[in-house]
């Protein structure tokens, strides 16, 4: 038999009338619409039936027009600045109002441009999708519509498989029966997953640019829109360059559009994208305390306060939250350089191979991450005279001259080998304000410092150590630490209330107890530099700080006297045994209730309880709970009389300005007042201190507590943190002049209980064998009690015994 192919015709024509031949374009056009036609047809047949026996059993919608997504937990400032966030989905709920037209159509155009024209199956995308299928001999372009995208997510897995397509249009139709379309997108754009745990749009332009919706640019939203397909493949953090391929697709299509104009196009290709990365997520460092509000929100409701979108308005000020961070930050770093360099925080060897060297100091970076400011580098030269060291970046800083001083030592040939800067040396860099690098170590040094209100309680600033990322021990709260000296002041206010008074002579005299009266080792207690000053006022103790002074104070009025008093204050009994060491503040306290026990001095005698959450909405700004506080001269109790609080405040003032804390006059300002602490060995360096509208304590430790030196003391340490702190709260603040209460009297330019006055149950001296003249010529008795009793040696052997 012979071929009829047309290049071997058969030898004899065909009979009849010769029919022209169709063109294999012809041909190959109409087996296609046919394969089409067939499609459409099968679509049609298999979508009915499964209309008719699927449709009944299709699942409820009430996921979506009840629409309740997990929404996590936000805390913010009292000046609504975030400053934490909470959940397994990061996720912010817009009205579809508040989505930018950009944005809608940067969505539609890459998603689904005909959203608006097809019922939830875009039949003709199908068949689109179908036809390219045919020829690529594979699916390349997709067909689900966004109504589609909602079905999946909301109820169906993301299996490949024909009968979930079909499950997933069927509810497509569903969907759009029960909801309109600016509803379903409204969902879609809440509810996408998209990369860096973002779900929904809003989340996502906060995740990525640190921007509100509103604000993001259309270059910007075109990233953003180009992230649903692929959030890993496309996601701007990770993949920056194939997440600009796809920004400048998705622009592309909404010029074909008409979406946007060639003008608009050109520009938004062109602008160079600030994406935020892994940096830093808030303005404001106030981890310690949204990890305090997350715990108490936790200890409430449980797993529900991550998803239910709770908002919580913290008490903190964004401005004195920034000004403690940077101030306690400074303090601790200051210390540092005073007490040398330890040494690089680890080496490398340095490859020969430039790409191999790269590698290496990026894998040994990776181990090191920077803190705040504080930036590790890899020292890749090193002399005397010059280092040079590389970040992780690749870019290369060069120290010289005075920014070496002070690792000057580790510069030296004759450093150990742990101490040495050397190629290979991972130090620490930060940059100075004229904006040169130096050479600088993180702290070991621990740190604290937490304002109030004293009238309320309402926690203004809390900083609960150096950083939270190095360390989470929240040292405001948890820190149970000696207060020293600082606690002088509760000691003081508890004699006011026995007839002492500013004006008694009190002997600073030496103390000695023997190991036989201890019944353990001799305990002979000492003032800070040793020496002793002899017969002083009460005020002038209190300005020098003089602990043979507090000692006999206590002693005068009795330890299980002193012991309960302090409890109006806010401190614990137990922690403080009824010894005389008490009086030098061997007991235990937090900065927190340090704070609380300053309050009652600044406001006028009152107990307030500190307190840090303001308000707790829920998505929808329905007040959830809304805390009271107990406040001053209103609800809050009275812990001291009134006469108290102002004798106590002229006491502390005196401190401020002619005692061991008059570093404060530096501020210019009548009004402060406080009283510095330093425990043996200089353990603890503190600095209590107030104004009439905010009390502030600083504390700086070692967490394994070891002294911090000789000469470091809570008026050189704790004091300039506070200092620079109050000096940025303050501001515009008036001085305030607290009025005199009737129940107190000035005599000779003292201060008195106008019920206990010289000749009227005023103690006139303690300790003193015979009572110097007062001035302005009033007189009182000596204390009928002994300088230290056998009771109180008796007390003193105990607590060395352990009992």
């Amino acid at each position: 038999m012979q071929s009829s192919s047309p290049t071997n015709p058969p030898a004899t024509p065909p009979e009849g009338p010769i029919k022209p031949r169709r063109s294999w374009f012809a041909r190959l056009l109409l087996g296609s619409l046919v394969c089409v036609f067939a499609l459409i047809v099968s679509i049609a047949l298999v979508f009915g039936y499964a209309l008719i026996v699927a449709m009944p059993n299709l699942p409820s919608l009430d996921a979506l027009t009840d629409y309740r997504p997990k929404v996590p937990l936000r805390i913010y400032t009292a000046d609504h600045v975030l400053i934490g966030e909470f959940g397994e989905e990061r996720r912010s709920v817009v009205r579809i109002q508040e989505v930018p037209d950009r944005l809608k159509k940067a969505v539609l155009a890459i998603e689904d441009a005909r959203f608006y024209d097809h019922g939830g199956v875009d039949v003709m995308g199908i068949v689109r999708a179908g036809t390219v299928a045919l020829s690529n001999g594979h699916a390349s372009q997709g067909a689900s519509t966004i109504t589609m995208q909602v079905a999946r997510n909301f109820f169906l897995s993301s299996e490949r498989t024909y009968t979930r397509k079909i499950y997933e249009m069927l509810l497509a139709y569903k969907i759009e029966r029960a909801l309109t379309k600016d509803q379903i997108l409204e969902v879609y754009m809440n509810q996408i997953y998209l990369g860096q745990r973002a779900y929904g749009f809003a989340s996502a332009a906060r995740v990525y640019f640190g921007k509100d919706l509103k604000d993001i640019t259309l270059a910007e939203a075109a990233m953003l829109a180009g992230l649903p397909k692929a959030p890993s493949a496309y996601n701007p953090v990770v993949n920056p360059k194939r997440a600009k391929v796809r920004q400048e697709y998705i622009l592309q299509r909404m010029r074909e559009l008409n979406f946007i104009t060639p003008e608009e196009y050109a520009t938004a290709v062109k602008q160079p994208l600030i994406v935020k990365g892994q940096g830093r997520e808030f303005s404001v460092h106030a981890e310690y305390v949204a990890e305090m509000v997350r715990q108490m929100m936790y200890a409430q409701y449980r797993e529900e306060a991550y998803t239910r979108g709770f908002n919580v308005v913290t008490t903190i000020d964004s401005a004195d939250q920034d000004a403690a961070y940077h101030a306690l930050r400074r303090g601790l770093m200051d210390y540092e350089r005073r007490h040398g360099y330890r040494g690089p925080e680890g080496f490398i060897d340095l490859p020969a191979d430039a790409d191999d060297r790269e590698q290496a100091i990026d894998d040994a970076l990776a181990e090191h991450p920077d803190n705040g400011e504080i930036v590790a580098a890899v020292v890749t030269s090193a002399s005397p005279k010059e280092v040079k060291a590389s970040f992780i970046d690749g870019n290369v800083a060069t120290i010289t001259g005075n920014d070496l001083r002070f690792v000057a030592n580790a510069l030296s040939p004759r450093a150990q080998p742990n101490q040495r800067i050397r190629p290979g040396a991972i130090v620490r860099l930060a940059k100075s304000s004229d904006g040169d690098w130096s050479i600088t170590q993180l702290p070991q040094v621990e740190g604290a410092l937490i304002s109030l209100v004293p009238q309320d309680g309402a926690i203004r600033a809390l900083v609960g150590g150096f950083d939270f990322n190095k360390n989470k021990f929240n040292h405001v709260t948890q820190a149970w630490r000696q207060p020293g000296s600082s606690f002088k002041p509760f000691i003081y206010s508890a004699s006011l209330e026995k007839g002492l008074s500013p004006a008694t002579i009190i002997n600073d005299g030496p103390l000695f107890f023997s190991a036989a009266e201890t019944g353990g080792q001799a305990w002979e207690p000492k003032n800070y530099g040793g020496g002793f000053d002899g017969p002083m006022t009460m005020r002038t103790a209190l300005q020098k700080s003089k602990n043979m002074v507090s000692i006999r104070i206590l002693n005068n009025i009795g330890t299980k006297y002193a012991q309960q008093y302090i409890t109006r204050f806010g401190f614990d009994a137990d922690r403080h045994p009824a010894y005389l060491p008490m009086a030098l503040g061997a007991g235990l306290v937090t900065p927190l209730q340090m704070a609380s026990g300053y309050a009652v001095f600044a406001n006028g005698g009152y107990r307030v309880n500190p307190y840090l959450i303001a308000d707790i909405t829920d998505p929808r700004g329905a007040v959830v709970s809304h805390p009271q506080p107990l406040v001053a001269q209103g609800s809050a109790p009275l812990a001291i009389t009134p006469r108290n609080a102002f004798v106590m405040n002229s006491l502390l003032q005196s401190v401020a300005q002619h005692g061991t804390a008059a570093k404060t006059n530096q501020m210019k300002r009548g009004d402060l007042a406080g009283k510095t602490g330093t425990t043996n060995d200089s353990r603890d360096a503190w600095f209590a201190g107030y104004q009439r509208s905010l009390v502030a304590i600083a504390w700086i430790g070692y967490d394994n507590p070891r002294s911090l030196g000789d000469r470091e003391t809570g008026g050189g340490l704790a004091l300039p943190v506070w200092m620079e702190y109050m000096t940025r709260a303050l501001q515009g603040v008036p001085e305030y002049r607290p009025m005199m209460p009737p129940d107190v009297k000035s005599l000779g330019g003292e201060l008195y209980y106008d019920d206990m006055t010289p000749g009227h149950g005023f103690i006139a001296t303690i300790g003193v064998s015979q009572a110097p003249p007062q001035e302005g010529g009033v007189s009182g008795v000596t204390a009928p009690t002994p300088d230290v009793g056998e009771q109180e040696k008796q007390d003193i052997m105990n607590l060395f015994k352990g009992q």
